[in-house]
């Protein structure tokens, strides 16, 4: 039973899997046991092309576990037919159980004019995930507009499971309002303060309510980076580093700022450093984790990764996950991989 009388229901949290970039998806199966084995709600992944296809992975995870939710944390719409996402959607929610859990993200312009995409708009994100709930639900869809032109699309046979729920990723309060009204679910950003947290929170509730919509069916998830019991070097990897690797993108990194109440001035000291000065994207595209800890550690203000991350000893970690849970639904633990997660997880178990 996951749920104690005095402690933490974790069932309310979540683990990724593979967290960041990996050379071998493998390691996946037996992260995904371990949190099934400390009694966690669910699985994240991340889909990143090479190693972490999101189809792939939701079917061995499935056949790897019996209980866990597997859910996306993220992968989009654009980079599939919508028949081919609903087909995979209801596919895994066949082989599953009923335990698949579709979180999408809009990303931003510059990644799909790499690639030969459009730039995902609101109407693009409403228009595509009600086009796949009717696939799955197994209707004819006929459909023109932003999300694109489908003349004739159903699913040839249909299972007989549930459709997933579909969970968007969120940051600013336009995107947070789009969840509320339109989704069942938002993940929130890492390296989000708990009051960042709470108040994204409410924007949600506050926008399905005026949608006409029950605040308590959209389930808030707040991603929360979490290294407990780690080494000075292994806590800057995945902690530090990390924050850099979003920190750094231009707008995104003035997102977080702004939303967690911090003055924006570091960020063109990182971004000015010889080690980002012409490159696109993600750091962590260009470099390892090891090789950006120590830049990390130079140019990121300390008390932002104290104030919006879970570090230190396993008992700190787990007062400041309950100090997030104040404010969401549920938690992602993200960076520390599930099998280092037990004494975390033994904190949260005791008396709240």
């Amino acid at each position: 039973m996951a749920v104690t009388a005095s402690g933490t229901d974790l069932q309310r949290l979540g683990a990724y899997v593979l967290p960041g970039r990996v050379p071998d998806p493998r390691p996946a199966l037996g992260q995904a046991r371990a949190a099934e084995h400390l009694g966690l709600g669910t699985v994240w992944l991340s889909e990143r092309w090479g190693t972490k296809d999101l189809g792939v992975l939701a079917g061995a995870l499935g056949g790897a576990t019996d209980r866990v939710r597997i859910a996306s944390g993220i992968t989009h719409f654009g980079i599939r037919h919508p028949l081919s996402l609903a087909s995979m959607a209801m596919t895994a929610q066949a082989m599953t159980g009923g335990r698949f859990v579709l979180g999408v993200g809009r990303s931003v312009a510059a990644t799909w004019r790499a690639v030969g995409l459009p730039a995902v708009t609101n109407a693009v994100l409403v228009d595509t995930a009600d086009v796949v709930r009717r696939l799955c639900r197994g209707e004819r869809v006929s459909y023109s507009g932003p999300a694109g032109n489908y003349p004739k699309m159903r699913l040839g046979d249909l299972p007989d499971a549930p459709v997933p729920p579909l969970v968007l990723a969120a940051i600013g309060p336009r995107s947070l309002a789009l969840a509320g009204a339109h989704f069942d679910g938002v993940l929130l950003h890492p390296f989000l303060t708990p009051e960042a947290v709470k108040r994204s929170a409410e924007t949600v509730r506050r926008a399905a309510e005026e949608a006409g919509r029950d605040p308590a069916t959209v389930r808030v998830s707040a991603t929360v980076v979490t290294a407990p019991d780690l080494t000075p070097r292994e806590e800057a990897a995945v902690v530090t580093a990390r924050a850099l690797t979003y920190f750094q993108i231009p707008g995104f990194g003035e997102n977080l700022a702004t939303i967690n109440g911090w003055d924006p001035a570091p960020l063109a000291a990182l971004r000015a450093h010889p080690m980002f000065t012409g490159i696109r994207g993600a750091a962590d595209h260009h470099y390892t984790r090891d090789q950006l800890v120590d830049v990390a550690r130079e140019l990121i203000p300390a008390d932002w990764l104290e104030t919006s991350a879970a570090v230190g000893p396993a008992a700190h970690c787990a007062e400041r996950v309950r100090s997030y849970l104040a404010g969401a639904d549920e938690i992602a633990l993200h960076g520390s991989t599930p099998e280092l997660l037990g004494p975390l997880v033994q904190h949260l178990r005791g008396a709240s």
